[in-house]
């Protein structure tokens, strides 16, 4: 596979160095100094095509590749300098040539040539033309999105440019579903984008721009065609198709209005095809672009979920899926002041699940095999509405409130063997889980800008959460000897409810004074306040259908948590030629009161916490940086809580109410660089954080069967991360990247009553190249491999892949993707190969609104793939049944 990855590569650059010659050359202004970031293009005469483009460098240079014997008009732009045209006829051999502009400029000349070129840059915001890119086959944004130079989108829908998650997606400047960036990438039609822009350190907030550091900040902005603008434009496709045993279906209409003065779009999605536009993974990661408005804080209170670990799907490869998705998204300028938006979504699928996995514990190397069947059933519910009343430049007031609401069910059917001592015991267990929780946060917002020098920002924000977990563990062994168990059941019927509520505030004032234009500082005055309250109860059905409370304390739980951070921070940042510099430093009082069995514990101190970040600009595109925090961590209610709970039918836990919180340093360095003059891109980044007196936990197994309890450590966990990325376009028409991730982690557990120290090391390397032709066949391929090592086990995947695409007599799209994977272990006890296929073939006529496409999923039929994870105490290999081979017929109409 190697070989012929680079025999590919090998093969399209000898043929495209073999039919062109290079054109290099040189920008200057009038006094002979470098223009950095000019555009040039490079117009056929014959053709009346673009041929090459480029922007210079810090140094002005550039270099386009053109046809030999060819006439044509170079075009070069710079903004506030008058545009030049320059005629070159080329030969054989390359051309080397030095262009001087002239000062004296008319911008809109400039900004006319600038609107042609394929990417530009302007400031922070990169530019792309969305056609430039295109060659026929793109339906959806992602898939003009991947072309991009720069850009990349996951499995999961999350756009990254420069290897930062772009955190804020709009059209039209108005944003789309804010908080995720899934159902813009997949359903917002590839023919309506003029444009893509990139919004580097972007701030909502205009006030707030340049006196934060913002770096990380990413948003992308879809400007819209002229033709789809205050028109109704979108699609509605239906298909129906045949897979091994039963039919499939989908129907999937898309509308959407754009509007200087309002915007509405509409999606809806029904399918049995695995089509998930909103998993419950996803659910439960939307933020609604809520943001963390205490990151300066240097205190970490997060609340954790209680969701009872509902099984969440390998992207959308189950055994069977069927879905029901709707959602609306609406922004409204009821003045030039005041703006309104706000969205719903409405998800229902039933999914089905079939699972074989192994899992290992490193101690005593005890096994739990299981074959599980599982049945769900997630219903989903997510609202939003933002207020922004901006009367003029110096005062902003927002407000937003997001709602979510589920009813989640899951039915799992299990035959476990437990391998315990090298004795082999089998038996049947059947297993409920239920919950339907509801969370509400409001955000509250207040900007105003004194003067020129005094900046006031006021940030409120409300987090309300109800949780009502219930689990019900249906086996013949007795798991645990719990007090007021009745014991001799044919069957052990565990059930557990849980509920647990919590109101979150956090508040600050934040104020800004410009000592220079390069300098300022800010002093904050914040304040968090949570109170939580949990309960939890132990109850057996017995064999006859009576219910047997277990009414002791230790299998129960009443607890009320206070906690209460109130801090002062101050901050100063500066600039100083190539360097910006922030140190920090906040002072914090901490108060802590958990209440259960009857008494209160309370805790209470003050800590001095320091932060620092550092930015050197080595060029406008170039920049190295440095993060530094000190964070106190501290636990929520949920390790708090001293009775029993049970987090499944193996696994009993009890929470410590004397639990400390810990301390994490954490070092994070971050290089950059992005260079027009050949489109390389690359970006690296490293985070080391150590977690002094951590709050760890001490397991003690009986066999397989696991009782934990949290403890104060003295013991430090540490973990390194780090990852690169290198890309380059090419040659115009060539795309080749190649990237790396680690991820290592060391903690600090005991195990038996033994210390035990386990680390994982996971390391992920992929290379891949593609084409981007107009009137020939592209491809992609490329070459990933995943090692993960945990504490005495590693695991390979293998995984080359390609994907064709190929637009043809003006009329056709084929569209076909291929991955293999080959999973193993070390020592080849575990030893996998399959690989999955796709394929689509889409007929329109030019200017036509209705579009015929046959495709098929899974074309080789593969039943099942691999996967493993690691916990702190053990190891686990899975296989997950996935779906069958599927043909589906389905039209489309476009609006």
């Amino acid at each position: 596979m190697n070989k012929t990855i680079f025999l590919f590569a090998l093969l399209f650059t000898s043929l495209s160095f073999s039919q062109s010659v290079r054109f290099d050359g040189l920008i200057q202004d009038e006094q002979k100094n470098p223009l950095e970031m000019a555009n040039i293009m490079a117009i056929n005469n014959g053709t009346k095509a673009m041929d090459s483009y480029g922007i210079t460098n810090d140094k002005g240079k550039f270099q386009l590749t053109l046809k030999p014997n060819s006439a044509y008009t170079i075009k070069i732009s710079y903004l506030g300098m008058k545009s030049k045209e320059i005629a070159v006829v080329t030969k054989a051999e390359n051309v080397t040539q030095t262009i001087v502009m002239d000062g004296a400029g008319i911008e809109l000349e400039g900004v006319e040539i600038v609107r042609e070129m394929p990417v530009s840059i302007k400031g922070d915001t990169i530019v792309y033309n969305a056609d430039s890119f295109k060659s026929g086959t793109e339906k959806k944004l992602e898939d003009v999105l991947k072309k991009l130079p720069g850009v990349e989108v996951n499995a999961d829908g999350e756009i990254e440019v420069e290897g930062k998650k772009v955190s804020k997606l709009m059209v039209e400047g108005k944003d789309f579903f804010d908080g995720d960036t899934k159902l813009g990438v997949k359903n917002i039609p590839a023919d309506a984008i003029d444009k893509v822009q990139v919004l580097r350190n972007y701030n909502e907030v205009s006030q707030l721009k340049g006196l934060e550091n913002d770096q990380e900040n990413v948003a992308m902005n879809i400007k819209l065609k002229e033709g789809k603008k205050n028109f109704w434009f979108g699609d509605v496709t239906a298909g129906i198709g045949v897979a091994e045993l039963d039919s499939r279906y989908i129907i999937n209409p898309k509308l959407f209005y754009y509007s200087p003065k309002y915007s509405i779009n509409l999606i809806t999605n029904f399918n049995n095809i695995g089509e998930l536009p909103l998993t419950a993974q996803d659910y439960f990661k939307f933020t609604g672009g809520f943001k963390n408005m205490m990151k300066k804080g240097g205190s970490s209170f997060n609340v954790s979920s209680n969701d009872l670990g509902i099984s969440l799907l390998r992207n959308n490869r189950a055994k069977e899926i069927e879905t029901k998705f709707g959602a609306t998204n609406f922004a409204y300028s009821i003045n030039k002041a005041w703006n309104l938006s706000g969205f719903g979504i409405l998800s229902t699928s039933k999914t089905d699940l079939e699972t074989k996995s192994q899992t290992t514990i490193l101690d005593s190397g005890d096994q739990q095999k299981r074959d599980e069947m599982t049945h769900q059933k997630n219903n989903l519910g997510l609202f939003k509405l933002s207020s922004t009343y901006k009367p003029n430049d110096k005062f902003q007031f927002d407000y937003d409130i997001l709602t979510k609401l589920s009813k989640q069910n899951e039915d799992t059917d299990l035959l476990r063997e437990s391998v315990v001592d090298n004795v082999s015991a089998v038996e049947t267990i059947l297993t409920e889980k239920k919950q339907d929780p509801t969370s509400i946060n409001q955000n509250l917002s207040l900007y105003y800008t004194q003067s020129s020098k005094n900046i006031f920002a006021f940030e409120m924000q409300h987090l309300y959460q109800d949780e009502n977990p219930f689990y019900n563990a249906n086996l013949r062994s007795q798991p645990f000897d719990l007090s007021g168990y009745i014991t001799g059941q044919n069957r052990n019927d565990l059930n557990q409810d849980r509920f647990v509520k919590t109101n979150k505030l956090d508040a600050k004032l934040d104020y800004y004074y410009m000592v220079t234009p390069k300098s300022n500082f800010n002093i904050t005055v914040g304040n968090t306040y949570s109170y939580q309250n949990f309960n939890s109860h132990i109850f057996q059905m017995l064999d006859n259908g009576d219910k047997n409370d277990l009414n002791d304390p230790e299998n129960n739980n009443d607890v009320d948590y206070r906690f209460n951070d109130a801090f002062l921070g101050f901050h100063y940042k500066m600039l100083t030629g190539k360097f910006t510099f922030t140190p920090g430093v906040s002072l914090h009082t901490y108060q802590m009161t958990n209440g259960q069995l009857g008494s209160d514990y309370s805790q209470s101190f003050t800590k001095v916490l320091p932060d620092f970040f550092a930015l050197y600009q080595i060029k406008k595109s170039e920049t190295l940086t440095y993060n530094f925090s000190l964070t106190n961590d501290f636990t929520d209610i949920n390790q708090l809580a001293s009775g029993y709970v049970l987090s499944d039918y193996s696994s009993l836990f009890r929470g410590n109410r004397f639990l400390e919180n810990a301390t994490s340093q954490v070092h994070s360095l971050r290089y950059f660089k992005y260079n027009m003059f050949n489109f390389e891109n690359i970006f690296a980044n490293a985070t080391y954080t150590r977690k002094v007196d951590a709050i760890k936990t001490k397991a003690n197994f009986d066999g397989i069967n696991q009782s934990s309890v949290p403890y104060n450590s003295n013991l430090a966990d540490e973990t390194f991360s780090g990852m690169g990325t290198y890309g380059r376009s090419f040659l115009k028409n060539y795309k080749a990247s190649a990237s790396a991730s680690l991820n290592w982690s060391k903690f600090n557990n005991i195990q038996n009553e033994k210390l035990a120290t386990t680390e994982s090391f996971v390391q992920s390397y992929t290379v891949k190249a593609s084409t981007n032709y107009k009137k020939l066949p592209n491809i992609e391929f490329g070459y990933n491999l995943l090692v993960n090592k945990y504490s005495g086990s590693t695991f390979y995947t293998d995984k080359p892949f390609a994907r064709l695409d190929y637009y043809f007599l003006d009329s056709f799209s084929f569209v076909s993707e291929y991955e293999f994977y080959h999973y193993y272990n070390g020592d080849k006890t575990v030893d996998n190969e399959y690989d999955f296929l796709s394929a689509s073939l889409v007929y329109q006529k030019k200017n036509s609104k209705w579009e015929y496409k046959i495709s098929a999923a899974n074309l080789l039929n593969t039943t099942y793939l691999n996967d493993d994870s690691f916990s702190q105490f053990s190891t686990r290999v899975s296989q997950y049944t996935v779906q069958p081979r599927y043909i589906i017929f389905s039209m489309k109409y476009n609006l």
